[in-house]
């Protein structure tokens, strides 16, 4: 791999408060929450650093002394972890204006995904188009228990069907940005992934799609989290490989 497609900075999201997978939140992190008995986090680090990625920043806010305590400097899985602490909610990406040395195209990502992407593919794809930011997306299903009825402008209908199954395309929760993003972000208040998005169209950048086809679980989700736990216990060794593997 040459110098320009070496891996660069990783920058893990783990500052949410998880509200959604309450109550288990409420005593321990998001990021730490165990998929069988591993904690998420964990699955995450290894598979970086089992994809060449090893300079890793993890983003803070809630709990972060457990999160701290669980990851440490990451060289038992494989990584060098170096921490950002918000001090208040600063939503998906106004954590990234905390850190002051990003490489000139960094990966960043949620703590809560359950996948097996290959995050070299990802890399390689977004430095070849050389669009400002690439968004790893997945075909979501999603099943609609109502009939679903189309009219015309008069009122008549026109078409039915009975609980359709819709796709979508939908944010894996894991992108690679150019640093000139942080262009658009501003310093110490809440800014978002979708805020970031319509910025970046609105000025015209370039944005692509990394279409994936594999697994992806968002556990922050209580029906994935349940599913996640199924999953990784009948395909561990897809997610969890020893590192150097």
């Amino acid at each position: 791999m040459s110098l320009s497609n070496s891996p660069g900075r990783v920058v893990i999201l783990a500052g949410g408060r998880g509200k959604r997978l309450a109550p288990y939140t409420f005593v321990i992190p998001k990021p730490i929450v165990p998929i069988g008995t591993t904690p998420i986090l964990e699955v995450v680090l290894r598979q970086l650093a089992n994809h060449g990625f090893s300079d890793v920043t993890i983003a803070l806010g809630h709990m972060s002394e457990i999160i701290r305590a669980v990851a440490g400097d990451g060289s038992r899985f494989g990584v060098n972890i170096s921490y950002s602490q918000e001090s208040k909610p600063l939503g998906t990406i106004g954590p990234l204006t905390l850190i002051p040395d990003l490489s000139e195209n960094f990966i960043v990502m949620n703590a809560d995904l359950l996948t097996d992407l290959d995050f070299g593919a990802l890399w390689r794809y977004h430095l070849q188009h050389g669009a400002i930011a690439t968004v790893a997306t997945f075909e979501k299903m999603t099943k609609l228990e109502l009939g679903v009825l189309r009219t015309d402008g008069d009122g008549a209908i026109v078409s039915f069907e009975e609980k359709p199954t819709l796709r979508h395309r939908v944010s894996m929760g894991i992108y690679v940005f150019k640093r000139a993003v942080l262009e658009l972000v501003p310093p110490d208040v809440s800014f978002g992934f979708d805020t970031l998005m319509a910025a970046l169209l609105a000025r015209g950048e370039t944005v692509r799609s990394y279409s994936f086809e594999g697994r992806w679980l968002d556990i922050g989700v209580p029906e994935d989290y349940d599913r996640a736990q199924v999953e990784f216990e009948e395909q561990r060794e897809r997610y969890l490989q020893p590192v150097g593997e």
